[in-house]
């Protein structure tokens, strides 16, 4: 069955890009004529599967946590393209494996949404695990975040080796206490940043007590500056320029060199891998910055309120024209009620200069409410996207954006700039 499933997966997939569909499809494909294909093909890594699992920020410290291991000199697959289920891994896989289903790597270093790692957990267990965050999100799918501890608390005890846990995020770090088999190791931040990283019941008003204080962090972010930041590490603090935008990627940061740490072990090459940290770029529609008419354009996902406001504090408003795009397609979460949990008024100075998506009209009375003006509303992306570049004359751009508003965004965009294939 080996055989026959990657060569029809293989095929399926060459098809799916020239007509230029979904990441997905040819993993929804192989996963229905040969179920163990996954299990089958990662089980003998040397190194085994890493998960990374939580609410906010798995693609930028997945794509991180490769390129610090492949500082190492190691061969990593992942699932690159963001697509987090078990299909995206499938498809990821017939990306790279042979006609014969082998895998030339020694590490897997996986992405995968909550729900859908449980599942993957099943087929093959891990050896490492990073888990990040618990944040109110998609809560059709997920309900209240509760249900989301529990999903990462399978992870974390599925796993064979190392469990990373957030200690500043009290359902993340309070899932150690169900662990026995495992390791456990943790990153985190220095006290004068935590206020800058709300956990979910501090940004909804109530006080959640944490232990943060007193857990020992394998990696600690120590300082945050616009191009550069400081970790603690060993007890040593290093500082490194960073090409990441944003302050939540760079505590993402801490979070991958603890997850890379682990896995490289006791001979790991520290400069290199401050040397690898230094040089990540964005993962693409992550800060992700083009160029469009000799200007920049900025890609910022969000898809929830910590994700939207941490956007909103990490990238001034002022010189910038700025468009919002919102869907609610099952990958964005069908509740937009989040919206009403973010704070808009950085936007009111200077507006913004189109609101489009499915819920265009949604997101246009929201920014109402907090006095933001807005000088146009399209739910078509394509027009709207053509709209505000020509609107935008020589200002740099920024564009908000759900997940598959995102996608539709950089497709648009690929027509008349460079845009980086991910496949």
């Amino acid at each position: 069955m080996s055989s026959f499933s990657v060569l029809t997966g293989k095929l399926v997939r060459s098809a799916s890009k020239l007509r230029g569909g979904g990441s997905a499809l040819p993993g929804l494909v192989v996963e229905k004529i040969d179920p163990d294909f996954i299990r089958r093909t990662l089980a003998d890594l040397p190194l085994g599967v890493a998960v990374v699992s939580g609410t906010n920020g798995k693609t930028t410290t997945t794509k991180m946590v490769v390129e610090l291991l492949e500082s190492q000199g190691l061969k990593v697959f992942t699932n690159r393209t963001g697509s987090n289920f078990t299909r995206g891994v499938a498809a990821a896989l017939l990306g790279e494996v042979d006609w014969r289903g082998r895998l030339d790597a020694d590490v897997a270093v996986l992405e995968l949404d909550e729900a859908h790692a449980v599942h993957f957990v099943k087929l093959i267990q891990p050896r490492y695990s990073l888990l990040l965050n618990v944040l109110r999100d998609q809560l059709d799918r997920f309900g209240e975040i509760d249900k989301t501890t529990r999903l990462l608390e399978a992870i974390a005890k599925a796993t064979t080796g190392t469990v990373v846990l957030n200690r500043e995020d009290p359902r993340v770090a309070g899932i150690a206490g169900s662990l026995d088999k495992q390791e456990v190791r943790y990153f985190g931040l220095h006290e004068s940043l935590r206020s800058t990283f709300p956990n979910d019941d501090e940004m909804r008003g109530s006080s959640a007590e944490a232990a943060a204080a007193v857990l020992p962090a394998d990696v600690v972010l120590e300082r945050v500056a616009e191009t550069d930041a400081d970790f603690r590490v060993d007890n040593t603090v290093v500082t490194t320029g960073l090409k990441l935008r944003g302050v939540y990627n760079i505590f993402n940061a801490a979070a991958a060199l603890a997850l890379a740490r682990v896995i490289a072990g006791p001979q790991a090459n520290s400069e290199a891998l401050f040397t690898a940290l230094s040089n990540v770029e964005p993962a693409f529609g992550r800060g992700e910055s083009l160029v469009v008419n000799g200007q920049p354009l900025e890609l910022v996902l969000v898809k929830n309120p910590s994700g939207f406001r941490l956007g909103l504090k990490s990238f001034a408003a002022h010189g910038y024209s700025t468009m919002i795009a919102i869907n609610d397609n099952y990958a964005d979460g069908r509740d937009m009620s989040w919206l009403w949990d973010v704070d808009f008024e950085t936007l009111a100075e200077n507006g913004v200069d189109m609101v489009t998506g499915v819920r265009a009209y949604d997101m246009a009375l929201r920014l109402k409410y907090d006095d933001v003006p807005v000088a146009a509303i399209d739910p078509d992306i394509t027009g709207a996207l053509k709209k505000f570049i020509a609107s935008s004359g020589s200002s740099p751009m920024r564009i908000f954006c759900t997940y598959t508003a995102m996608l539709a965004v950089r497709r648009e965009l690929s027509k008349i700039t460079t845009v980086e294939v991910v496949s």
